[in-house]
Formats: C-alpha cells, sequence, structure tokens
C-alpha cells in the first residue's frame, strides 16, 4: 500500500548543524556552512564556525515524542555571520535553529568563492520625509485654508526599523537621498491591460 503524508512540508535541503559539525575534526572550527533558504540572494550568505558545543538534555518526565527528536539534534554554535555580503559586527550564537535540516557544509576548494564575494550591497538612502495619504492631505490643507494660513503640500516624517543589519538609512540633514517614498499602487507590470482605459 502506497504511504500517503498528511500535513505542511518543508523546502529545507540539507543536514542539521550537529550532524555536519559532529562529524568534522576538531568540530568544524574555521569551516564555512550555508543556508538553503539563503540560496536566492544573489549576495553570498554564510556562517564561519569559531565554537562548537553539544547542549544537555533536559530532564522531562513527559513530553511529545517530537521533542525529544528536536533536542537530540540540537547544539550551540558560535559564529560568524555574513548575510547578503554584508558581515555582523558582534559573533552570531545559533541554538535554537540548530536542528533545522538546511544547513549544508563549503567544501575548501570553494569557500573562496564566498569569502572574495563579500561585497555589500549598494546602500539605499531614504527620504527624511513623504507625502501623506490622499484623505490626510485633504483634510491637512482644508485646515489650512480655514485658518488663513498659506496652503504648502504637506509632508509626513518617514519612520525605519534599524534594528539588525540593514542596507537602507534615513538621509542625513542636506543629503540628497537615492529613494522617495510614495503612496500608490506604483508601475504595473502590465501596461497593455490597461491601455484601452480611460479614466473615470
Amino acid at each position: 500500500m502506497r504511504y500517503q503524508y498528511i500535513g505542511r512540508t518543508h523546502d529545507f535541503a540539507g543536514k542539521t548543524l550537529w550532524e555536519i559539525l559532529g562529524n568534522l575534526k576538531n568540530y568544524g572550527v574555521g569551516r564555512l556552512i550555508i543556508r538553503h533558504r539563503f540560496d536566492n540572494y544573489p549576495e553570498p550568505c554564510y556562517i564561519k564556525i569559531l565554537k562548537v558545543a553539544a547542549l544537555p538534555n533536559p530532564v522531562v518526565e513527559i513530553r511529545p515524542a517530537y521533542i525529544n527528536t528536536i533536542w537530540e539534534r540540537t547544539c550551540l554554535v558560535l559564529c560568524e555571520r555574513v548575510f547578503r555580503g554584508k558581515k555582523f559586527e558582534q559573533l552570531v550564537q545559533i541554538s535554537s535553529a540548530s536542528y533545522k535540516a538546511d544547513y549544508q557544509l563549503v567544501p575548501k576548494d570553494e569557500e573562496y568563492k564566498y569569502i572574495d564575494a563579500t561585497k555589500p550591497r549598494k546602500e539605499v538612502i531614504i527620504s527624511r520625509t513623504m507625502e501623506v495619504p490622499p484623505l490626510l492631505r485633504e483634510v491637512a490643507i482644508r485646515n489650512l485654508k480655514a485658518k488663513g494660513k498659506p496652503v504648502t503640500e504637506p509632508r509626513m516624517d518617514v519612520v525605519l526599523n534599524e534594528s539588525g543589519i540593514k542596507t537602507y538609512r534615513l538621509a542625513k540633514e542636506g543629503e540628497k537621498p537615492t529613494h522617495v517614498p510614495t503612496i500608490g499602487i506604483g508601475k504595473t507590470p502590465s501596461p497593455s491591460l490597461y491601455a484601452n482605459c480611460k479614466p473615470i
């Protein structure tokens, strides 16, 4: 009888960290590891192993069977991380994601492909202000007219999430931005769909 699997699937392709490092000399210190999920990026993404430690199996009397398999595949790894060509300033500790079967060892004769190609992406400088939504714009203009003040185009400040590694930043005072955020649906990828449409 044919087996039929039911449930969620994943796109992991590789082994767990402990499966790889546990079979290497000195637990793979100095070697490069890549993750399959980061292969879609054009810039290199890898980690360099600095220190490895096995984690003890926690003493829990009652727990599901899948918890046992996760803890048996978990380890503690201290590494240098390069994400999309940019190296993290601080060392990174991997533990909770080490059980995922998504890691691959980079052969020594291919490490130069990742190390030599470590060039960060071009930094995007974002404007400090942007246009307001259409309805809010009309309300602001009406308020200015009602108060008898000169009507100017309302703008709002841009706030960015600056946690983690970013390849974009806010423009400094007097600096020319390379990207100005706008509100709208943007440019359509299929303009032929709207070629014969007339505005209402």
